[in-house]
Parts: C-alpha cells; structure tokens; sequence
C-alpha cells in the first residue's frame, strides 16, 4: 500500500476479489459543449462510471507544420481497462477534431469503495 492507496493490477481483473482494473479515458475538444456531450455519451451508455470537465485549458502544439495554441475543454472519463477501448472508438467517431486526442491511462490504484463502484456502473450495461 502506497500513502493509503491499495496498488491494483492493470489486467482485466484485480487478482484481490475480481472488480476490473480501473482507467481514466481522456480527451480535449475545443467546444464546451461538444466536451459536455462526449461526457454525458460516455456515462449514459455506461462505458464510463462518471465524467468531469476541465478547463478551458490551452494547449499548444504542432499541426501540419504550424505551431498552434488554442483554448479547449479536457473530458477525463473514469471507466475500466475493458470498456476503455469501446469509448475510445464512440469518443472516436463522435469528435470533430480529425485526429482527435483520446487518451486511455491505467489506474494504478486508489480508494477502494470508489473503484467497486466505478466498476459496477461500468460493468451494470444493458445487454451484457
């Protein structure tokens, strides 16, 4: 245990009781309102536990061979390791940007109650 923090294993289950390792899927957008929409997208088809919006935040960067900043909203969607790659693909085809940055990161642990809950939101869809 880390500061209070139990580790958790990065494979499909943790090997201490069988909840899915956890993972935050992120993106940036430069609309608040399309960042509310992937949010809400994310937990109404419950490929996330929850959402949150930060921002605005600017990000600088390279984009055919121009230096751009530019001001947009971050989504960070708490989901699984299993579910990430199914809103990656949503959060995919419903960004507008044309190579959109979604981001998937491992969690490596955290308050346990929080992560049964996130995967039990998670693991709770319809038709599974």
């Amino acid at each position: 245990m880390l500061w209070g923090v139990e580790p958790m294993s990065n494979h499909e289950d943790d090997d201490r009781g069988g909840t899915p390792a956890a993972a935050l899927v992120v993106t940036v957008v430069d609309d608040r309102g399309v960042a509310e929409r992937l949010a809400r997208s994310a937990v109404e088809s419950r490929l996330a536990a929850c959402a949150q919006l930060e921002g605005p935040v600017l990000s600088t960067y390279r984009w055919k061979g121009q230096l751009c900043s530019d001001q947009e909203w971050r989504v960070v969607a708490k989901s699984t390791v299993q579910a990430s790659a199914n809103l990656v693909d949503a959060w995919a085809a419903a960004h507008p940007y044309e190579v959109p940055e979604i981001l998937v990161q491992p969690v490596l642990g955290g308050h346990r109650p929080y992560l049964d809950w996130l995967a039990t939101e998670v693991a709770d869809r319809p038709g599974r």
